[in-house]
């Protein structure tokens, strides 16, 4: 009988794939409920089986207390009946086991456990079919259809010839597509849960991640990492589009994912039932990216608005709107799901109408870029006056200030209150510094710096484009004593003057003009007066201020 049990566990054991630490301990606890069962024992039961021997043994567990705490005699037990027992454990808070195995145990064990232990293989067997497949969510599986719910459509697929179930649901399969009983299917595992009849496993073949997990196997650039995949936007059966970037220098990213005469993603396609691909370049920039993912069209212009909940205006030939749009919007569906931003398609023609011709998209864009630029300034003197002390902020201020008064500033800073900028510098506790030696030295640099700031604010105005009446001009002599180019020294006074009538000529040969689209001040050279008056070219455009 013994022997019989072992070798019975261990065929268990090798057929359903379990350890035998598993059924070992469902077969004790089989014991424990025959035992109870058959002799109405109410203490604290334990069964063992010796995984050599296979002898099996029952022992009830007392705990050794005073005789004055004696509540229950079923589960404890005096230190004297414990030294009888086993002398080894009779100190008080120790445990005894007392063994109770019936004569006759054997043959009432075998009949009463066995749907016991059967049960316990089950649950067993279950538990180690989820531990093998937790781990493989989120990748490919092969299985084959093993039955169609005609009600529903759903397919129930077995896996690793039938170890595990699985069920796709009728969304979860590509739209067109049949599959009969007992046709191989690859799948993508979405999703493994525990349930009351073992692990339910869901698979998917319109999962966006299939298709990444099928660029990864048919790409090897992508397994490598000299390719990686940023973005997927797919209608299952009908179209999809990949954004992908090389992470190496060298590499063509979308010629990899295509592969020579189009191998590589002719493959995808036939696994996904001739479902076609568009493989795209990802660009950092917005609007190269959204021109880049609305192929196969041609793409004019793309303007993009944050501010109007991520609405990217895209403006394309009139022949190419409805290549841009697609069938029944599909194309604009799919780029909106790629790049994340609503997208508005017009045409030129229509562009025009409203008013958005190609002068006025540049200064929509010329706008935008002086707002991100006044932005980003903004920020860097809001890092600088958490960084700086407070005494230096004390000098930064004005400078900000000042700043505040130039045109690219006035719409960036109206919506920014002075408490966040600027500092309460009156209430604020000035930090006693010990006075350095030298003064002389530190007032000599303190005066040379106050310069430098100066002129370098006259030259960032200056090319800015500046153009109100403030005084702009040039101090050479500061110029030349900060950044060392100093004039040559000791020059002749006549080849002086004749420099100084040569400039004084030039200069009354130009004209001062103010140019629409540099929006600045260039001087320009005057022309002879001919019968249509003064006039003068593009060409005699020189930039000298």
């Amino acid at each position: 009988m013994n022997k019989q049990l072992l070798m019975a566990i261990n065929q268990i054991c090798a057929e359903r794939n379990l350890k035998p630490q598993v059924v070992i301990a469902a077969v004790e606890q089989a014991l424990v409920s025959a035992y109870r069962r058959n002799f109405g024992s109410s203490g604290d039961v334990q069964a063992r089986l010796d995984p050599e021997t296979g002898d099996m043994r029952i022992y009830e567990r007392y705990v050794v207390v005073t005789p004055d705490e004696i509540e229950d005699p079923k589960t404890q037990i005096s230190p004297t009946d414990a030294a009888a027992i086993d002398p080894r454990h009779a100190t008080v808070g120790d445990e005894v086991l007392i063994e109770r195995t019936p004569n006759d145990f054997g043959r009432i064990a075998a009949q009463a456990a066995k749907q016991v232990i059967l049960q316990r293989i089950r649950e067993a067997e279950r538990d180690a079919v989820y531990e093998d497949y937790v781990d493989r969510e989120g990748e490919l599986v092969q299985g084959t259809v093993r039955s169609i719910e005609h009600g529903t459509g759903n397919l129930v697929i077995a896996l690793d010839g039938g170890r595990a179930e699985a069920v796709m649901h009728r969304p979860d399969q590509i739209p067109g597509e049949r599959l009969r009983v007992n046709a191989s299917v690859l799948a993508y595992m979405s999703e493994i849960v525990r349930g009351p009849r073992g692990p339910m496993i869901h698979l998917s073949r319109t999962h966006r991640n299939m298709l990444r997990r099928l660029l990864e196997k048919e790409v090897p650039e992508i397994k490598q990492g000299s390719v990686e995949i940023k973005a997927i936007a797919r209608e299952p059966g009908s179209r999809s589009k990949v954004a992908v970037t090389a992470t190496q220098s060298g590499v063509d990213p979308v010629g990899s994912c295509v592969g020579m005469r189009g191998v590589r993603i002719q493959n995808i396609v036939n696994e996904l039932n001739g479902e076609k691909i568009d493989v795209i370049e990802w660009d950092a920039d917005g609007e190269r990216f959204v021109a880049n993912a609305l192929s196969p069209a041609r793409v004019t212009d793309v303007l993009l608005f944050p501010e109007l909940d991520r609405t990217a205006m895209v403006i394309v030939p009139d022949n190419q709107l409805s290549l841009a749009i697609g069938k029944e919007g599909q194309n604009a569906r799919l780029v909106a799901k790629l790049t994340g931003w609503r997208i508005d398609i017009k045409s030129e023609t229509e562009a025009v109408a409203e008013g958005m011709d190609e002068l006025e998209r540049q200064h929509v864009r010329m706008e935008r870029r002086t707002r991100e630029h006044a932005e980003d300034l903004l920020d860097a003197a809001r890092r600088i006056l958490e960084e700086e002390t407070l005494p230096d902020l004390a000098a930064i201020t004005p400078e900000i200030e000042e700043a505040a008064a130039a045109d690219a500033f006035a719409d960036a800073l109206a919506q920014v209150t002075a408490p966040e900028v600027i500092p309460d510098l009156d209430s604020a506790i000035l930090p006693e510094k010990p006075i350095p030696a030298m003064p002389e030295v530190d007032e000599i640099k303190a005066a040379e710096e106050a310069e430098a700031r100066a002129l370098a604010q006259k030259l960032s105005r200056a090319m800015a484009g500046v153009t109100d009446d403030e005084d702009t001009g040039f101090d050479a002599d500061a110029f030349s004593r900060i950044f060392g180019g100093g004039a040559a020294e000791g020059g002749d006074e006549e080849e002086g003057e004749a420099a100084d009538k040569k400039k004084k000529s030039r200069r009354k040969d130009r004209q001062m003009v103010y140019d629409e689209e540099a929006k600045r001040v260039v001087a320009v050279k005057r022309r002879k007066p001919t019968r249509g008056g003064r006039q003068f070219d593009a060409e005699d455009f020189e930039s000298d201020l």
